[in-house]
């Protein structure tokens, strides 16, 4: 039997966690095979070699090594690259994830080569197009054949758009399926927490990273002073992306000489697990770091004026935080610390990956 070969582009950590749960599949699949594109948007070795070790997602066929820039010269230099790509390879579909500039460039190559696009994480909708990732995920969908949806919310919002019927595919949320899988792995071979000095339950994680905070000096500062705050009566382990480093630097923010917060590099998936779980509260403005909360059942704050995944706020893990003060700030903080949130399922039971695959065989 000649395999169907399904070309799959990446760039991005939340991206590299969704992979490992499909491509594993895919590799095990007597009738597919996979051409693994990474474009090189997160190229620090902390945000991209080592989710790929430790994720065991196979070495990439191809690195297109675009790295960082505006966001119009990014998706440009990916979009030439793919296509030339596309066009030595031939595949018989691709496949994105989630609302990356990746992903807007890889769909957006396909569709215009008649490739039939497959979008995993589709439907996903807040509602705010200041976002870039609203504007990406928003055209993924309409550029997509076929759009796998990780909560029925999401059917419901590509519906309102006019995607109906068979191409709308809700699967489940493949981060839930990475985080069963390597939970147990974190446990053995993690040693986060020894390495910092950290106990279960006794220290605050936090994230920031999405440029509606870290691009605005007045958000940004409010985010670091509240965190410092917080910090007094919680110490906060903030792993520190790259470019929120950089910003932080450029604006001349700096925590208090009273704070308890603890700036740390990136790390990688493993550590980043052990680290939620045993987290007395997250704050963040990560999609992904949000859900993985829910799946490690730590009550999460998150620093934005909407999210994606409002199941979360409905079953009362998850409280939304616009960042307008840092007395405001720490105020929410203290008040989500030991709360707890509703039983419920709604990214499904752990194996939309084995849907993805499956249902894009049958298509194939």
């Amino acid at each position: 039997m000649t395999k169907k070969s399904i070309f799959t582009v990446i760039g991005a950590r939340p991206q590299f966690i969704k992979a490992a749960a499909v491509s594993r599949l895919i590799s095990r699949h007597e009738g597919l095979e996979e051409i693994l594109v990474h474009t090189g948007q997160h190229y620090d070795g902390n945000m991209s070699q080592i989710f790929f070790d430790e994720l065991e997602i196979p070495v990439p066929n191809v690195n297109l090594g675009v790295g960082s820039g505006g966001h119009g010269e990014q998706t440009g230099q990916m979009l030439s690259a793919i296509e030339k790509e596309l066009l030595k390879h031939k595949p018989d579909c691709l496949l994105v994830y989630g609302d990356t500039n990746s992903t807007l460039a890889g769909a957006l190559a396909a569709a215009k080569l008649h490739i039939p696009v497959a979008h995993v994480e589709a439907g996903l909708r807040s509602f705010n197009r200041n976002m870039p990732e609203e504007i990406n995920r928003v055209m993924a969908d309409h550029l997509s054949e076929w759009l796998f949806t990780p909560t029925n919310e999401a059917v419901s919002n590509l519906a309102t758009e006019g995607i109906l019927g068979d191409k709308v595919i809700e699967s489940g949320d493949v981060m839930y399926d990475a985080a069963l899988y390597f939970g147990h792995k974190a446990e053995s071979e993690s040693r986060i927490l020894d390495d910092l000095g950290l106990k279960a339950g006794e220290y605050i994680l936090s994230t920031v990273h999405r440029a509606e905070n870290t691009d605005d000096p007045v958000r940004l500062e409010a985010i670091m002073q509240g965190l410092g705050l917080a910090s007094q009566t919680c110490p906060v382990i903030l792993p520190l992306h790259p470019r929120t480093t950089a910003v932080l630097k450029r604006q001349g923010i700096t925590f208090s000489d009273n704070s308890n917060v603890r700036v740390i590099d990136p790390v990688g998936y493993l550590d980043m697990v052990m680290l939620e779980k045993n987290a007395k509260l997250i704050v963040t403005d990560s999609g992904g770091v949000q859900k993985e909360a829910f799946f490690y059942k730590v009550p999460c704050v998150t620093l934005r004026d909407e999210t994606e995944w409002v199941e979360l706020l409905a079953l009362g893990w998850n409280r939304l935080v616009h960042p307008e003060s840092a007395e405001h700030i720490s105020e929410c903080v203290m008040h989500a610390m030991g709360t707890k949130g509703q039983s419920g399922s709604p990214y499904g039971d752990g194996k939309a990956a084995n849907i993805i695959v499956d249902s894009l065989f049958e298509r194939l």
